[in-house]
């Protein structure tokens, strides 16, 4: 058990270096479209540099900015067009707004990898 927890702690510091040099960056999650992945309230980190190499792949959850509002989005790539552009999906579609209503989100809307919860 000791160990396990320890582990833990390693897990956590190791995110906590990754986010102070800026290899990932904190979000706090709001609102109910990725339950049961996500919870409202939970905190994400997200690699924002993941897509300057590659393009998003299918089933990766992303920080997008909203196409029309200026808030940030959490949610899982449905399709991939070959330029980039991403069909967004919440996993809770129910309570989910996404590219059901507004379409493609362009790569360059696309922020970054939800890469692991925080802490």
């Amino acid at each position: 058990m000791a160990l396990k927890a320890m582990n833990e702690e390693l897990q956590t510091a190791f995110k906590l270096l990754q986010l102070l040099i800026g290899m990932r960056k904190r979000l706090r999650v709001s609102g109910p479209s990725m339950l049961p992945e996500l919870q409202p309230g939970e905190e994400i980190l997200f690699n924002p540099k993941a897509y300057r190499q590659k393009l998003p792949e299918l089933g990766d959850i992303v920080v997008a900015r909203h196409p029309y509002q200026t808030k940030q989005i959490i949610k899982r790539v449905a399709v991939v067009l070959e330029d980039g552009s991403c069909f967004l999906t919440g996993d809770n579609s129910r309570a989910s707004t996404d590219s059901r209503s507004y379409g493609f989100i362009p790569l360059n809307k696309i922020l970054g990898k939800v890469t692991s919860k925080f802490p």
